[in-house]
């Protein structure tokens, strides 16, 4: 991948699809992305002969993916007849890992180099839409059919925007739809305040823009909002159970330091 495609933040979908390729090479993966492992091999040939990375974005970022998908799939088993807003969408292949069926339509939105990588790397597939755009403007948010039920997932992307541009697209959201679950997840402020010191950031010219030391109080953003719960990342017990021993032995020593066990949230509401 040239380094002109992409800028800023959309640099960082390079070394989370290489965690969930790399995952797929596991003998026992956590996510089982076979699409991650073809899409990367292509970008990067050699990617597999470097050392597996053991920073956020390594392994914790592949349990981030599977809280999200797992959530994902028990709301459209409850709602086949709800939309699915993927936003922040990168190179990630959940509209493929949970297939979902012809009566929910899915909509991945990025902006529009990463979604024309998309469209080079990944197949197409009915009832499945690519939209290229910025997240906070939200004009694109007129394209969706409403009166159904929405899911909107946005993973490894809130702390990337403005509060006020999370608070907007998240009231946008349930102010569109009659009933919804809305999924992402979080840093606490001190990792916000010092993410431009954060070296795996500062490789891709990224930095975060806004944290939550409690994003359960969200929920009063919006009369109609209600915090449902958390899913484990760093303590994950999946990531504990089939991450390789050299990275378990990381993730428990860095879940001693104060904050760092939760120093990334995934957390789901629903109104």
């Amino acid at each position: 991948m040239k380094d002109t495609e992409l800028v800023g933040v959309q640099k960082t979908l390079s070394p989370v699809l290489r965690a969930k390729a790399l995952d797929n090479r596991l003998p026992d993966p956590i996510l089982g992305d076979e699409y991650a492992e073809r899409v990367m091999r292509r970008l990067d040939p050699d990617y597999d002969k470097r050392r597996f990375g053991t920073s956020q974005m390594g392994l914790a970022a592949v349990v981030r993916a599977k809280a999200h998908d797992d959530w994902a799939r028990s709301f459209l088993a409850d709602h086949p007849d709800a939309v699915v807003l993927h936003l922040g969408c990168g190179l990630d292949a959940r509209v493929y890992r949970i297939a979902p069926p012809a009566t929910v339509d899915w909509y991945d939105l990025d902006y529009p180099p990463v979604v024309e990588l998309r469209r080079r790397f990944l197949p197409p597939r009915e009832h499945y839409t690519l939209i290229g755009s910025s997240v906070t403007d939200l004009t694109w948010l007129a394209r969706i059919p409403r009166g159904r039920p929405v899911l909107m997932i946005a993973e490894g992307l809130v702390p990337y925007l403005i509060e006020t541009d999370v608070r907007r697209l998240l009231t946008s959201v349930v102010d569109a739809f009659p009933s919804g679950q809305a999924q992402f997840d979080t840093v606490p402020v001190w990792a916000w305040r010092t993410s431009r010191w954060d070296p795996s950031l500062r490789r891709y010219g990224a930095q975060f823009h806004c944290g939550f030391n409690d994003p359960a109080a969200l929920a009063g953003w919006h009369p109609r909002l209600e915090y449902v719960d958390e899913a484990p990342m760093n303590d994950s017990p999946v990531l504990m159970a089939k991450a390789p021993a050299n990275v378990r032995r990381m993730y428990r020593l860095m879940n001693l330091l104060p904050g760092m066990k939760r120093s990334t949230r995934i957390v789901r509401f629903r109104f």
